[in-house]
């Protein structure tokens, strides 16, 4: 009988949001095989001190990096589109004045919104309840294609708002794009119907009456895969056997953390460095 062939596992790294000296370091402590897929749960920039770098960085990987589209990375080509404005604490100029900006701003823009591979689902904030991994990644596509078209300022531009503010199988247009953007690059809170909130970025005792982090609602349809994510800093590392949240605060002096995401949940290695020097000034 033939031996199956065995494929490393990937890596799977929270924000890195332009902090580029812990980003190697803990690459160099994790110590993955070099064929060893480098997956970035998203916010790869912005309020770190390194932000061009660490895109350099994390581009030069090629086909070896899988990078989700997080909050930050949209706000990096909505500023560069004329969209919004540059906010305090923003560490985003050097892309925007780089000599090759608009090839670095392609190439962000032509990230997926949402990665699915051998029963692991990676997005940057969470999955509202009613959609399944397949619901996800047909969903995450159509915004994909969205952003990549001729026309992808349009459509940029109306993804911003809060509403509307849960899923029906009957919205069409900008409105589903915008509630698949919302959900995939800002949810936290949900309550049990999928209603999201905006209201709060802060951790499990922030969550308003009636609301509950998006992956504890009772039911939800991606309980039958591993969904890794980042965004919640104020969560911190959370590690169950269906879920891995990466974002452990290091653009805010805390840890950078990386998972070897191995498909037995008991052979998953959680990696750390910390992060002092990366600290920044301003929420």
């Amino acid at each position: 009988m033939k031996k199956q062939a065995s494929f490393p596992a990937p890596l799977a790294f929270g924000d890195l949001q332009g902090c580029l000296t812990p980003f190697r370091q803990l690459l160099a402590k994790a110590a993955p095989s070099p064929d060893a897929p480098l997956w970035f749960a998203g916010d790869l920039i912005n309020r770190g001190p390194a932000s061009l770098e660490t895109l350099r960085e994390v581009i030069a990987l090629g086909e070896r990096g899988v990078a989700v589209l997080g909050n930050h990375d949209l706000h990096l080509l909505s500023v560069s589109a004329g969209i919004r404005k540059s906010k305090k604490g923003d560490t985003i100029d050097d892309i925007l004045n780089a000599p090759d900006a608009e090839d670095l701003l392609h190439w962000v823009r032509h990230r997926p919104i949402a990665h699915f591979e051998n029963n692991l689902l990676m997005v940057h904030a969470g999955v509202l309840p009613q959609w399944d991994a397949d619901m996800t990644m047909e969903l995450a596509h159509d915004l994909e294609k969205a952003l990549r078209r001729d026309d992808w300022k349009t459509t940029l531009a109306g993804l911003y708002g809060n509403e509307p503010n849960r899923w029906s199988d009957d919205l069409k247009g900008i409105d589903r794009l915008r509630v698949t953007c919302s959900a995939l690059t800002r949810m936290r809170f949900c309550n049990a119907e999928g209603v999201m909130d905006f209201t709060t970025s802060g951790g499990l005792d922030s969550a308003p009456a009636g609301y509950m982090p998006w992956f504890d609602v009772p039911g939800r349809k991606t309980g039958n895969v591993t969904v890794v994510f980042g965004h919640w800093a104020a969560l911190g590392l959370t590690l169950r056997k269906n879920l891995i949240g990466l974002d452990s605060g290091c653009v805010w002096g805390e840890r950078l953390s990386c998972v070897q995401l191995e498909a037995d949940p008991w052979q998953r290695v959680l990696t750390q460095v910390p992060c002092e020097s990366c600290r920044a000034t301003s929420h």
